[in-house]
């Protein structure tokens, strides 16, 4: 009944998982723009150069104590104040979202880079009976590559995401996470 509509949907959607070629000039060609944009106000480089010249001044032995103590004083309580681990997660992450959609399936896992190819690790959960399955997780800044594993056996790509190189025979998708 739906043979010629399956056939058109099927190639559409080989279609958009197929890799996407990136321009290797393209980080290069960012850069220069980067380099050529304004840095900020005026009155904020005027107050920068006059930060950066020389001035001379003295103190007493006792104050530079009391300085350094109070500057160590403040590292601590930075570094202890900061998320780790077992808060939430390092300061430099971002928390990224995977969906797949995957009707009929009793189990998917995340799988990537990020966790050893674990199954364990990251699993999905069921959302609208079923159909939707879904995680979020922390990520560090970088390029991770993943793919979804359904009922333990079967290795997806993301089809909402650019497709990594085929290095092992499974397929996997790539996510950049900016830092």
């Amino acid at each position: 009944m739906f043979d010629r509509d399956d056939d058109v949907l099927y190639r559409v959607v080989d279609r958009l998982r197929e890799p996407i070629e990136m321009d290797p000039t393209l980080d290069a060609r960012v850069m220069v723009r980067v380099a050529r944009a304004p840095r900020g106000p005026a009155w904020l480089a005027r107050g920068w150069e006059w930060l950066r010249q020389p001035r001379e001044f003295s103190i007493s032995p006792l104050t530079a104590a009391v300085a350094a103590a109070g500057l160590a004083g403040l590292v601590l309580w930075l570094g202890m104040s900061r998320p780790s681990a077992a808060t939430g997660g390092p300061a430099d992450t971002t928390v990224v979202q995977f969906v797949l959609v995957a009707p009929g399936a009793s189990s998917v896992a995340l799988v990537g880079d990020f966790n050893d190819w674990d199954a364990t690790t990251t699993p999905m959960r069921p959302v609208r009976r079923g159909e939707l399955w879904s995680v979020t997780i922390p990520l560090s800044a970088g390029r991770h590559r993943y793919a979804f594993l359904v009922d333990g056996s079967r290795w997806l790509a993301d089809p909402s995401a650019p497709r990594a190189p085929d290095d092992f025979g499974t397929p996997s998708s790539v996510v950049t996470v900016g830092g």
